[in-house]
């Protein structure tokens, strides 16, 4: 999951060399943190968040064959 981000994002941004990923075990659930340089904050989230959106919902479609919950949280 954390590869399938970061590819993602690294797509998107004018700095890939600054897109980080790390993985958080939690309870019930897998906590993706996202890290993107300041400048392509914006460009991660899209216009009302529909990018975001979108990558979450790649990311749990994806998820759904391992049967556990991922979170992703975009980070500053």
């Amino acid at each position: 999951m954390r590869e399938l981000v970061e590819v993602i994002a690294k797509a998107l941004v004018d700095h890939p060399e600054e897109v980080t990923v790390t993985e958080k075990q939690e309870e019930r659930a897998l906590i993706l943190e996202l890290h993107v340089a300041s400048d392509d904050m914006g460009k991660v989230i899209g216009k009302q968040g529909r990018i975001a959106k979108a990558i979450r919902s790649v990311v749990k479609a994806a998820a759904n064959k391992s049967e556990q919950k991922v979170i992703v949280d975009i980070v500053d």
